[in-house]
């Protein structure tokens, strides 16, 4: 989901703040695989907050890599333009393409704490080290051919490195966690990535779930006992 252009809501409430953040993800590229630039995350970004009838709640953007699309390392440009538009950022570190790919992500995550400074600091509401990466690497996300995934000692790792990097620096407060689908955490074999991070962020897809009773009436339903099965294992971290 890096790289895709369309926009998913999500909602986020972390401990080590009051607020609440509503926003949508953001790709780095369009469907044409074309990069996004910082004229292009600004535009989404405005529409986002003008939406109709919403006084401007949606003004938080979660972005799954820290790398502008078509560089190494370069940070990616949806900083400027968030820091131009005042949305808070879930930053992403993509975390399923092996140790070479951290380190980018590491260095422009790095690169952009030293460019943009307290500003843009000020809008890190967390850092994911990675996304889906331990579903993807389950036996259901080999079975429906979901790509790369990474091991939970692998993403263990990660996370230090991230906090590592932070450390001293502006950002250093900023909570650092992972985002996976529910059926991850509540398999006993991933407790070290969460005993690693500070919250855990929960996908959740009854539209999936075809085993049970998935219609759209009981939808509700299925979210939220996804939501208080992964609170259950959360070791107290917010999810």
């Amino acid at each position: 989901m890096r790289t895709t252009s369309g926009l998913v809501a999500f909602a986020a409430s972390l401990a080590t703040t009051s607020a609440a953040y509503q926003g949508f993800n953001y790709g780095s590229t369009f469907t044409s695989g074309a990069a996004k630039l910082q004229a292009d995350f600004l535009s989404e970004f405005q529409t986002a907050q003008g939406l109709a009838g919403t006084n401007g709640a949606f003004a938080s953007a979660r972005l799954y890599t820290m790398i502008q699309a078509g560089t190494a390392n370069t940070p990616i440009q949806a900083i400027p333009a968030a820091i131009a538009s005042k949305t808070s950022l879930l930053l992403g570190l993509w975390a399923s393409a092996g140790q070479a790919n951290i380190d980018n992500e590491i260095a422009a995550l790095k690169a952009a704490i030293k460019t943009y400074g307290a500003p843009f600091a000020s809008l890190i509401a967390g850092i994911s080290v990675g996304s889906e990466d331990l579903y993807r690497n389950s036996p259901t996300g080999i079975i429906n051919m979901s790509g790369a995934g990474a091991q939970p000692a692998d993403l263990v790792s990660y996370i230090a490195q991230v906090r590592a990097a932070i450390a001293g620096t502006v950002a250093s407060a900023a909570p650092v966690g992972h985002v996976d689908t529910w059926t991850a955490y509540v398999n006993g074999s991933n407790n070290a990535v969460i005993s690693a991070c500070d919250f855990l962020g929960m996908d959740a897809y009854p539209y999936f779930q075809t085993t049970q009773d998935n219609t759209i009436q009981n939808s509700n339903a299925l979210f939220f006992e996804a939501y208080n099965n992964t609170v259950a294992v959360a070791q107290g971290k917010p999810v």
